[in-house]
């Protein structure tokens, strides 16, 4: 698991440095509405600046670091731990604590400088978490705490948790420190943490960083609750806080699946490309040690040479060594030998005729090589230090014609022109010894160097047989035939192959550098849609808090005016008088006439209101008047106008509406008045008459048109709905009645 999450460190850096960014925003969000913004103002610029700085680390993880940049970003860090203490000294001054001036952060700096100046950036780190950054979360913590003990239920809750939240982010981030060598660092570090709990820290970090800014985030929220006092803005708020949170978790998760999709195909694609590398190397190698076995076997078996071991006095002088001179320069091999049964050398090669005795101590050619002489074959791979270079030899026994051994052939060349032939390879490959030493590479420099450490005390051994070894070792640890590395900052795919049967193996290094440009894309792509959510989210905030404000003076503004307007109010229903319709009237008709907005005129009676008077009296008639205007008055809307016309009849302007809508406003109205069972009489219906106003229309007009409606609704059965048709251009404002 660590392992795992180890891979994912550059996405865990994206998300550590967006929980960051989110508090600040969330922190300059409460500036804009909070008396102190300017304290919120300087915690937003910690997040922000610390966000900032964690994308600028995986800025470095995914491209390289450089000693300039890790050293500016240790002054930034430190930066954003000075507004953090900054934050809590502000904060305690307000709340009329005695604190120090500004002078306190030259103190703090003093100890961060010595141990720039001793033991360069890995100290200066360390030394400004444990002066700026612990106790800058500390501070802030303590305020937060502070203030909790002045609010009460969820708030007072919410506040806990942000102080909670910051002083074990002052832990994490103050404590646990990148490896430096002074104490408590060279112990409580990253690796100590990570083996500890089996997750990176800055994991750990990322998570508490959003706990404290959704904490934050909620306090904020619950202060805005209590400024609106409204119930629908309040479970409004509720609902996009659960919103965000399960927004963000699901951004997050896929953000992560499509950034580790992608890495995985470029992944692939790496490790495809080391196969390859790999087989071509193999490939190469079994030919250059093909081409020296079949000349060896050849050899071997020549006539000349079982001539020449068995004493033929009928061989021409010279022979023997012209056949081994031509095989040695066939294989384009550096050495060859004849040896007879005894192990001594008949003759020697080096291709271009015999080679003195002096000589052959350049060469290496093993002992084992006189396991052919007992019949065996030997082939093997081997390092000469005294040529600085790696071998492979060939002993092969000569048999007579009774299938005895009388001797045997042996071959040695060079394999300096097989690494030279792939230096072209842009991957570095390796062709190592059993013991893990690198003795042949397309990379000069990094010959004889282990590939990781030895055994103890097997070091002076093998110095004594290759030489001086490259130190230190290249990998930190064994791997395996196929692993993932990080080698020099890079992400590195090493594949190991046996090479033949010799023990040795070939190892390719195949750096990853485009697997983080395959990541980076889905983390940009998680970024935009995070950055889309919460702009739709904070849009959508403000827009249901505008509209809630906007409800709120409307009602204050018709509380005002029904106040103002009892004068005018009809008695019976408690609805508008024809007064106060016509001045409502009036200003509708203005507004249509400059604006543009439309509006249309409702008129409707009681079918059959006189019989229910005459039949049932008029206290009757009055219960069902006041009735129908509360049923009706519920099926509106708050912004139409709705008045007693006189007698059973009455008026909606349906302002903002069509002639299709408020039609469509009848209809409903006289469906829920015919289904109505009314206390004063057991079954009632209505007629309604619809016209839209067109603009330069006249009251008169309008109402006309409304009334004629009705009065077709009338003649066409009652209980009905009917619309005016438009006004006729420069008509006389009447309608004829279809």
């Amino acid at each position: 698991m660590a392992a795992f999450l180890q891979s994912q460190l550059d996405f865990i850096f994206f998300f550590y440095g967006l929980a960051f960014i989110l508090l600040g925003a969330v922190c300059f969000g409460i500036r804009y509405t909070e008396r102190e913004g300017a304290v919120w103002k300087v915690l937003g610029s910690f997040g922000f600046l610390h966000g900032g700085l964690e994308w600028l680390d995986l800025i470095a993880l995914i491209f390289g670091d450089s000693p300039a940049f890790a050293w500016f970003r240790t002054g930034l860090m430190i930066s954003s731990y000075v507004l953090l203490i900054e934050f809590a000294r502000q904060v305690a001054i307000l709340s009329s604590f005695t604190v120090p001036g500004r002078w306190i952060y030259g103190v703090l700096l003093v100890p961060v400088a010595i141990g720039a100046i001793a033991g360069g950036n890995d100290e200066a780190n360390a030394l400004g978490r444990y002066f700026f950054g612990f106790p800058g979360a500390m501070a802030t913590a303590w305020v937060f705490a502070y203030h909790a003990t002045l609010l009460s239920g969820r708030e007072r809750k919410l506040a806990i948790g942000a102080s909670v939240g910051i002083a074990l982010y002052g832990i994490v981030a103050g404590l646990i420190v990148p490896a430096a060598p002074i104490w408590p660092a060279s112990v409580f570090n990253y690796a100590w943490f990570t083996e500890t709990t089996g997750l990176p820290i800055q994991l750990v970090r990322g998570l508490i960083a959003c706990w404290t800014a959704f904490a934050i985030w909620g306090i904020w929220g619950h202060k805005l609750m209590q400024e609106m006092a409204s119930t629908r803005y309040t479970a409004h708020l509720q609902r996009l806080f659960a919103m965000t949170l399960t927004a963000m978790a699901l951004i997050l998760v896929c953000g992560w699946v499509l950034t580790q999709y992608l890495g995985d195909i470029y992944k692939k694609s790496i490790e495809a490309e080391s196969d390859g590398h790999v087989s071509l190397v193999a490939s190469h190698l079994e030919d250059e040690m093909g081409i020296l076995d079949s000349v060896a076997t050849s050899l071997a078996g020549t006539p000349t040479v079982r001539a020449l071991l068995e004493g033929d006095d009928n061989l021409p002088p010279g022979l023997g060594q012209y056949v081994l001179d031509l095989n040695v320069t066939a294989a384009r091999g550096e050495f060859g030998l004849i040896l007879n049964s005894a192990g001594d050398t008949i003759i020697s090669s080096n291709g271009k005729g015999p080679v003195g005795r002096g000589e052959i101590a350049k060469f290496t050619i093993a002992p084992q090589r006189l396991q052919a002489l007992t019949g065996k074959p030997f082939r093997q791979l081997a390092f000469a230090p005294m040529r600085q270079e790696s071998v492979y030899s060939v002993s092969l026994p000569v048999r007579d014609a009774g299938g005895e051994v009388i001797g045997a052939a042996v071959l040695e060349k060079s394999l300096a022109a097989f690494a030279r032939d792939l230096r072209g390879l842009e991957t570095p490959f390796l062709l190592a010894a059993p013991n893990g030493v690198v003795m042949l590479s397309n990379r000069p420099e990094l010959l004889l160097k282990p590939l990781w450490s030895l055994p103890p005390g097997l070091l002076p051994t093998v110095e004594a047989e290759y030489g001086k070894l490259n130190l230190p070792p290249l990998l930190e640890r064994p791997v395996g035939d196929t692993e993932w590395i990080r080698l020099g900052g890079t992400r590195t795919f090493v594949q190991r192959e046996p090479a033949g049967q010799s023990g040795w193996s070939i190892v390719t290094l195949t750096a990853a550098r485009g697997i983080f440009a395959s990541r980076v894309l889905g983390i940009i792509v998680t970024l935009m849609v995070t950055a889309t959510a919460l702009v739709y989210l904070a849009g959508r905030e403000r827009r249901i808090h505008d509209n809630v404000q906007m409800d709120q003076r409307l009602e204050l503004e018709l509380l005002a005016r029904d106040l103002k307007s009892q004068a005018t109010t009809d008695p019976v229903t408690g609805l508008r008088n024809r007064a106060k319709f016509n001045k409502r009237l009036a200003d509708e008709m203005a507004r249509a006439e400059r604006y543009a907005t439309p509006f249309s005129l409702v008129l409707y009676d009681i079918d059959g209101f006189k019989t229910i008077n005459d039949t049932q009296g008029h206290q009757v008639g009055d219960q069902l008047l006041v009735e129908l205007s509360e049923l009706v008055a519920r099926k509106i809307r708050r912004t139409d106008f709705f008045a007693r016309w006189g007698g059973d009849e009455f008026a909606i302007i349906a302002t903002q509406s069509s002639g299709d809508r408020a039609a469509r406003l009848a209809k409903s109205l006289v469906k829920t008045v015919s289904e109505h069972r009314f206390k004063a009489a057991p079954h009632v219906t209505c007629s309604f008459g619809v016209a839209e106003y067109s603009r330069g229309e006249t009251a008169e007009s309008l109402l006309s048109r409304a009334d004629e409606a009705l009065y077709r609704a009338k003649m066409n059965g009652r209980n009905r709905a009917e619309r005016a048709p438009p006004r006729k251009p420069n008509g006389s404002g009447l309608v004829e009645v279809a």
